[in-house]
């Protein structure tokens, strides 16, 4: 039997077009009959959506058989699922999400059980969807996950005999773009661009270092590291970058006398490393060249 992925959510509509009539005659049929084994798929599929949830493996913050509140990262470009909490869809009356990003105007998006009926209000973040259809599950997703996606999402279910509601407080981590070059007089610097929350930079062997950070107006940070060695006998050191989304190890060479101080360049940075790669490939040629 071809059971169509979690991945292919398109597919998963035409097939629940193609079997809608077999459903409803099902239903009608009554408890003696059996849906095929294409819906039985379909639907397995739908209810295997929650053990992808954002929350999963996060803490519980706030707990209760009414309202579950969770504190849940999701790191920028990867998509989200966010669940509700496990009512069956036949006891609901009435699904309300509530989007609140930071910073921005709430959006309200309602999906009544008995009518069928979908209503948005200020709502115009088309990155946000239902996963399937809310008929099938009142699940949201979040294609691409970006820094407009930080704040509070809360889903309430209400049922005859009272409401159920699971909150998110959802915020982003950004992985920094990490670089390094030579200095002046034995020195090195490395730097973690724009990562969220601000990385952290350490050195091997230990060096007389300088750490500034630089926050931006989006929430990310810079973080920027100039280290001096004095030893002679240290020719390479090493950057080490710690951060949420990812360590990363850059070598540096050292340069040796009067260098040239590429953070004096006035030009965009990456020219500025290529023209400095080149001045001190020359200032190298040169010092060898007196040698011999």
């Amino acid at each position: 039997m071809f059971c169509f992925g979690r991945t292919l959510p398109l597919a998963v509509l035409l097939i629940w077009g193609a079997f809608a009539a077999e459903l409803k005659e099902g239903m009608e049929r009554g408890k003696g009959s059996h849906p095929s084994p294409t819906l039985l798929c379909f639907f397995s599929a739908v209810q295997s959506q929650e053990s992808n949830c954002t929350d999963k493996n996060q803490k519980t913050q706030n707990s209760s058989s009414i309202m579950t509140e969770v504190n849940t990262t999701v790191q920028m470009g990867t998509k989200a699922l966010l669940c509700c909490p496990s009512i069956p869809l036949t006891e609901a009356v009435l699904i309300t999400w509530t989007i609140t990003p930071r910073g921005q105007s709430f959006c309200v998006i309602s999906y009544r059980v008995d009518t069928r009926d979908i209503n948005e209000t200020n709502c115009s973040n088309r990155s946000i969807t239902w996963v399937f259809t809310p008929d099938l599950s009142p699940y949201l997703q979040i294609s691409a996950v970006s820094l407009q996606h930080e704040g509070h999402y809360s889903c309430d279910i209400a049922l005859p005999d009272g409401n159920f509601q699971k909150d998110y407080d959802l915020q982003v981590l950004v992985p920094p773009e990490v670089t390094n070059f030579p200095g002046k007089n034995r020195t090195a610097v490395c730097e973690a661009i724009a990562g969220k929350p601000a990385a952290q930079i350490s050195w091997t062997p230990d060096g007389d270092c300088v750490t500034k950070n630089e926050s931006h107006s989006n929430g990310t940070v810079t973080v920027r590291s100039t280290c001096h060695w004095e030893q002679n006998n240290v020719s390479t050191v090493s950057c080490w970058v710690y951060h949420s989304t990812g360590n990363k190890t850059l070598v540096i060479e050292l340069s040796r006398g009067e260098n040239v101080n590429c953070q004096n360049l006035k030009l965009p940075q990456l020219l500025r490393r290529m023209k400095c790669s080149l001045m001190l490939a020359t200032q190298r040629r040169a010092t060898l060249s007196m040698i011999l």
